[in-house]
C-alpha cells in the first residue's frame, strides 16, 4: 500500500475533524503508528473499506 496515498487520506481525516493542515496533531512517530495500525486491520479484514478504517483510527486518536 503506497504510504503516500495512505498519508494524505489520513490528513484529510483530520480536516473533517476541524483542523487545519498546520494544527494536525500528529509527530512523525505517530504517523507512522497509524500506518502500522491501518495495515495491520487491513491485513485481519482486507474486505473493510479503507476509508472507514482510517476514520475510525483517526476518531479514537481525538478522543483518547
Amino acid at each position: 500500500m503506497d504510504e503516500k496515498l495512505l498519508h494524505k487520506m489520513i490528513q484529510k481525516c483530520f480536516l473533517q475533524y476541524n483542523h487545519n493542515l498546520e494544527s494536525v496533531p500528529l509527530t512523525k512517530e505517530e504517523y507512522l503508528d497509524l500506518l502500522v495500525e491501518i495495515k495491520q486491520v487491513l491485513a485481519i479484514n482486507p474486505n473493510e473499506n479503507l476509508y472507514d478504517i482510517i476514520n475510525d483510527l483517526v476518531y479514537e486518536y481525538l478522543t483518547k
